[in-house]
């Protein structure tokens, strides 16, 4: 079969392939608890155990999660882990994995190591079932049928785009830094894939289609059981998501008739790249009660982690949101233009906390206002049932995002707030009294993923930094997302009146402070 050279540097990137990989051949050793103790010897101990390519088992496990376990919690798709094994009705990774390693179904969900394991063990298998010998398992290239078929697509064209995401990694190189402070890499390298079947032939390439709506995206449609043709209504917002999932996984899921769901658009991170897979004038399932109404476009990636939204997918997704409301008149507003969370009836908590509203709707050309929700203010007011306004939907709409139920976010703090926010309160060790002041305020404000950002740093997480220092420290910290000498000198008097090293850095001291409400 033909070999086609991939990299994304535009030249081949010479380095020296690994050693060739041990062959699996007695029965796996059992893993003691001293062995699960760092997610880059996981990778080296299972790639040696199972004879795979240390650095394709890396590479696979970034495609799928940029190395995050996500605490358990699944994808999408019923994927777990840093390895995403699947269980679902039609892919069934996680339960292969379990009868390949002995390694029980809570231990793969849930631990790394034991889920590196299992992501090898698949690997293994379905290179055996190529008919890979030593010499050939010890050459990465040779592995892209197994690697196409691991990611679970029936479709040969999502199958490639999978195989062909985890081989421009290898090319490119990986430098992901994960828990624990760990960094685990892989050197660039070039690579030559042998597709095999997947190989595309002249006839795939006179299909290949471009979307019929959006002249920049590909057309890869969803399964007809997933989507319905026509709309009962006119299309009047676009909802954003987050696929909770890889971008080529995301496409395969909603080709698989069992999940009932779609989106029109999936936007790589990558690189911004587009695929449709609804048309406009049908009603994708994506939002519930604005699915007549709505076109959605769903971000790879993961709420929690905002390593996957890049600039490259920012600056694609606004390109195509600004053609879309140009298309059919839709206002460039915050009342229009809304994340998942924000839909009435819904209990989604997507695009989340991470997601730069500011900057995004800076690329649209819109406005940040428009009657969409704010969650910046000069002084936060105390909340409590009976309440009403602009603030009660900031307050719901941080409450939704973090998993409990406010309901819609209508502005009325009603019974179903009241009960979210006790819920929140008891989580967080505060009296869970149901009523929203200070402290409250402040967990809420600066709940989600943290980073340490100092004086100079920029983006969404300083965002809810200095909001939640607004609630605090009761005076306003100006939320603009740039951490100026202003921010340094609000985070100092935070952390002396707590009884923190005043450094003037949001590290993880002061950020634990902060979302426990102090």
């Amino acid at each position: 079969m033909r070999r086609t050279a991939l990299s994304a540097l535009g030249g081949l990137v010479t380095t020296v392939l690994l050693a060739t990989a041990q062959s699996a051949g007695a029965a796996p050793a059992p893993v003691t608890p001293s062995d699960r103790d760092g997610m880059s010897r996981a990778f080296t101990r299972a790639a040696a155990e199972f004879g795979v390519p240390r650095d394709l088992l890396v590479a696979v496990g970034y495609g799928e999660t940029h190395l995050d376990g996500h605490r358990g919690e699944p994808s999408q798709a019923n994927g777990y882990g840093v390895m995403h094994l699947v269980s679902n009705p039609t892919h069934r990774t996680l339960e292969k994995a379990a009868e390949l390693t002995g390694e029980r179904s809570t231990e793969l969900r849930e631990d790394t190591t034991a889920n590196i394991r299992g992501g090898a063990a698949v690997l293994r298998a379905y290179a055996d079932g190529l008919g890979l010998d030593t010499a050939e398992r010890g050459d990465v290239d040779e592995w892209y049928p197994a690697v196409a078929r691991y990611g679970g697509a029936s479709d040969v064209r999502t199958a490639r785009l999978y195989a062909d995401t985890v081989y421009t990694l290898l090319a490119q190189g990986i430098d992901a830094d994960v828990a624990g402070g760990e960094s685990v890499t892989v050197r660039p390298r070039a690579v030559e894939p042998e597709r095999g079947p997947y190989e595309a032939t002249d006839t795939d390439r006179r299909r290949a289609a471009l979307s019929p709506d959006y002249p920049d995206a590909a057309w890869v449609p969803a399964n007809s059981a997933n989507y319905a043709a026509g709309r009962s209504a006119s299309i009047s917002s676009v909802v954003m998501h987050v696929t909770q999932g890889s971008y080529a996984g995301t496409i395969s899921w909603f080709q698989n008739p069992s999940s009932k769901v779609s989106s029109h658009y999936v936007v790589r991170s990558s690189d911004g790249a587009i695929t449709q897979m609804v048309r406009d004038s049908d009603t994708a399932y994506h939002a519930r009660s604005a699915n007549s109404s709505s076109l959605g476009i769903e971000h790879e990636g993961f709420v929690n982690d905002p390593s996957w939204f890049t600039d490259s997918m920012y600056r694609s997704s606004a390109a195509l949101t600004k053609y879309l409301c140009d298309r059919y008149g839709i206002p460039k507003d915050r009342a229009h233009i809304v994340g998942h969370s924000e839909v009435p009836g819904n209990d989604h908590t997507d695009p989340g906390p991470n997601w730069n509203w500011n900057y995004f709707m800076q690329l649209v050309g819109g406005s940040t206002g428009g009657g969409g929700v704010q969650l910046s203010f000069p002084s936060y007011d105390t909340l409590r049932g009976g309440s009403t306004g602009a603030q009660v939907k900031a307050a719901q709409t941080l409450l939704n995002q973090q998993g409990y139920n406010a309901g819609t976010v209508d502005g009325i703090f009603g019974s179903g707030t009241t009960n979210a926010v006790k819920s929140f309160q008891g989580a967080r060790g505060l009296p869970a009294d149901g009523v929203v002041g200070a402290r409250t305020w402040t967990a809420l404000l600066a709940a989600g993923t943290t980073s340490v950002v100092r004086e100079g740093s920029t983006g969404a997480v300083v965002e809810r930094l200095q909001r939640a220092l607004t609630a605090a420290l009761g005076r306003t910290v100006s939320a603009d997302g740039q951490f100026g000498p202003g921010t340094t000198q609000a985070v100092r008097e935070y952390q002396s009146g707590r009884g923190l090293s005043v450094d003037g850095v949001a590290g993880p001291a002061t950020w634990s402070a902060l979302q426990a409400g102090r």
